[in-house]
């Protein structure tokens, strides 16, 4: 069965966007960026939120390819190949390559990419849609990449609900001098 992961930049004390809904904190370095390149690699289908999707698009823009260095073009060939399912309450359709409104619930969702065929994982990006599918108990495996700051409040990496989930440090290091690679899996 093929895993559901939830990777995102976050703060050292745990956000992933600051109470003004900023990220500019988790630009990434070059090592960080190659990480999320690698990352990507793995992925056999991305679920995103309406939010993600909009930020997002700016990888299949033609316009801002024009400006793009190696690195971003890995990126974005990587991105474009990639299956994308938008989950949205407001979108009627979406562009880009690859990419489709959702038709159900984020479970239900899963459980037919889980039941197809195919290999690599199955990512979920964005936290509010990541809240859901923890909410289901559907994430097998966290990755937090944390960085330097402390934000003070804003959007939680994990959900804050009155439940218990227990995580196995699966692995940690250090990706660049001041960003650290936290994966845990989801005990059940």
């Amino acid at each position: 069965m093929r895993d559901v992961t939830c990777s995102m930049n976050v703060s050292a004390d745990g956000y992933v966007a600051d109470p003004e809904g900023g990220i500019v904190w988790s630009d990434p370095a070059p090592e960080v960026f190659r990480y999320w390149t690698d990352e990507i690699r793995g992925a056999g289908t991305h679920l995103l939120g309406r939010r993600l999707y909009e930020t997002m698009s700016y990888w299949e823009d033609p316009e801002a390819q024009a400006t793009f260095d190696e690195a971003d073009r890995t990126w974005a060939e990587l991105w474009k190949a990639l299956p994308k399912v938008v989950f949205s309450r407001t979108l009627t359709d979406v562009t880009g390559t690859n990419t489709r409104l959702a038709t159900g619930t984020v479970a239900d969702e899963i459980a037919r990419l889980r039941a197809e065929p195919g290999d690599g994982e199955i990512a979920i990006g964005g936290a509010m849609l990541a809240a859901e599918a923890a909410r289901h108990d559907l994430i097998d495996e966290y990755r937090a990449i944390v960085h330097p700051v402390l934000v003070g409040g804003g959007l939680p990496f994990f959900p804050q609900e009155a439940r218990r989930v227990d995580l196995r440090l699966v692995e940690a290091r250090t990706i660049v001098d001041t960003v650290v690679l936290l994966r845990y899996r989801v005990q059940r």
